[in-house]
């Protein structure tokens, strides 16, 4: 009877991990460049690109480097880096607003390096 237990246990553990680690459909993999510092900003921006079942980002903080995994049919990279320039990080796409630039933490206020008028509002 206990062992019975334990298996029913394990399997519950199993089909609750597969359950959590829902595949992304319609995959397509970019990687893009991110500013920021530290770890507070990677835990920021990763969960301003994510989407449940949609997209997932995973930025390293020492290269600044990004790989965004998203469904194609549903999102693009665009949108993506809109939503982590509305947080307040630029990206090789997107500048963020100085006004949500200019609250961050501050040693999440990277060196900024372009400013144009692709600042997103």
């Amino acid at each position: 009877m206990n062992s019975i237990k334990k298996l029913l246990m394990v399997i519950t553990l199993l089909l609750s991990v597969t359950i959590a680690k829902a595949q992304i459909k319609n995959q397509t993999k970019e990687t893009v460049t991110i500013n920021g510092n530290c770890s507070m900003c990677k835990k920021t921006i990763e969960t301003a690109a994510y989407a449940k079942n949609i997209a997932q980002l995973t930025w390293n903080e020492n290269t600044q480097i990004a790989t965004i995994i998203y469904d194609k049919d549903k999102t693009s990279t665009n949108e993506i880096l809109k939503r982590v320039a509305k947080v307040g990080y630029d990206n090789e796409k997107f500048i963020a607003a100085d006004a949500v630039y200019n609250k961050l933490h501050g040693c999440c206020q990277y060196d900024r390096k372009i400013k144009d008028s692709k600042a997103t509002k």
